[in-house]
């Protein structure tokens, strides 16, 4: 995994803005009105291609497909992250299907807590701020876009097995293809974590504990393919941190942890064997733009994000509800030889970053873990989440940046 040796790195958290003519074939797709298998393929090498250029273009050292291969119907969709994986793996039928329905009654929980993880209404900040979430005319409303309404997940009814290769194998294929083409000398690919994916309703295993492990192995074969591609392997786990604002009311920090803990076991478990230094562990508070007032902070959870195997972590740093956490890394000391990626661009706001902001942002995280150890991201996904003109002038705030850090710090 490439380091900031000579000057501040520049990367992003994964996904970017799909381009009309994907969106609108993938759309034709999930209606049934296209079977055109070839068409599809075209047009998805032929994004990827270019939004692997446009990042190079801008300023960005290490680049991804941004998510192009997860299926997205709309310019914004904030699930499409969790989504795709359930077309990756068998074992899983439509949310209100006969097959779901018949297995309704053998459906068990291990806990009351297992119980309200499963529903994403029931998150203090939703409840909190009722009236801004349900204003239609509200920028933060969950009733004025499809894509922020709650949608059915798809329930396990049998045992997981991965099936995805072929669409992982085109996905590694197009990216490799699209870094080679624009001179890029490194590039990353996301996964979800099985902590997060393992949040949909299970009918099948008797426990959490067995739905969580069997996501586990099953999303191992996904992460095993893209680390032997020689591609960065970034694990999205949203749920860390996310999971608690599901919990109403709050319960004591202690039991949370034990909880997160099985899922932070469950994902080195999936790891296991796997080189850290080509890996990458990416958490945030859930992409949503709302006023996150019910956010665990960071350091409550810093320790268990430490414990993940992975290289590098991720983690939300331009918010104004996290901007502050830098402070942390002052305590919980970063491990010889690990990488930091503070997102010093926020998805939560149109207001496009000053570059000096940026800069100011890189220069106090190298100044706790040391220059070397920082390369410079973004909160989170950029795509789906905020329009794409302004995603694209975000990057190119990040690189100027990253530009003007790196004459401060290696003056």
């Amino acid at each position: 995994m490439k380091r900031s040796t000579e000057r501040i790195l520049t990367t992003h958290a994964g996904s970017l803005s799909r381009p009309p003519e994907l969106i609108a074939i993938n759309r034709a797709r999930a209606a049934g009105e296209s079977r055109d298998a070839d068409a599809y393929a075209v047009c998805l090498a032929a994004s990827v291609a270019d939004v692997v250029r446009q990042q190079r273009e801008l300023g960005v050292d290490i680049a991804d497909d941004g998510e192009f291969g997860k299926p997205v119907a709309g310019s914004y969709d904030y699930g499409a992250w969790w989504n795709y994986a359930f077309a990756r793996m068998s074992g899983f039928s439509p949310a209100g299907s006969a097959a779901a329905a018949a297995h309704e009654t053998q459906h068990k929980k291990s806990s009351v807590a297992d119980v309200a993880l499963t529903s994403f209404a029931n998150r203090r900040d939703w409840q909190k701020f009722g009236e801004f979430y349900q204003d239609p005319e509200s920028s933060g409303s969950l009733m004025g876009s499809a894509a922020r309404r709650p949608v059915g997940r798809p329930a396990c009814t049998g045992p997981i097995k991965y099936t995805g290769h072929a669409a992982l194998a085109a996905d590694i294929d197009n990216l490799k293809k699209a870094l080679a083409a624009a001179g890029a000398e490194e590039g990353f690919m996301c996964s979800i974590g099985p902590g997060s994916f393992a949040r949909g309703v299970d009918l099948y295993y008797q426990t959490e504990e067995e739905f969580l492990f069997a996501s586990a192995d099953a999303m191992r074969e996904e992460y095993q393919a893209i680390v032997e591609s020689g591609v960065i392997l970034q694990i999205d786990d949203p749920s860390l941190p996310d999971n608690w604002d599901m919990i109403n009311p709050a319960p004591p920090l202690d039991e949370f942890k034990k909880f997160e803990r099985v899922r932070i076991e469950a994902l080195n478990h999936a790891l296991r064997g796997l080189p850290e230094d080509r890996i990458r562990y990416h958490i945030c508070w859930g992409s949503w733009h709302g006023p996150h007032t019910t956010d665990i902070p960071l350091a409550d959870i810093v320790d268990l994000v430490l414990a993940v195997n992975a290289g590098a972590y991720s983690v939300e740093a331009g918010n104004v509800r996290h901007e502050h956490e830098w402070r942390v890394w002052q305590d919980a000391r970063l491990p010889d030889g690990k990488l930091l990626i503070p997102g010093v661009v926020s998805h939560a706001t149109n207001i496009v970053e000053h570059p000096q902001v940026v800069a100011d942002r890189i220069v106090r995280y190298a100044g706790v873990v040391g220059r070397e150890n920082v390369i410079a991201g973004t909160d989170c996904g950029l795509g789906g989440r905020i329009h794409p003109q302004i995603a694209w002038a975000k990057l190119e705030a990040l690189a100027e940046g990253a530009r003007l850090a790196s004459r401060q710090l290696w003056a």
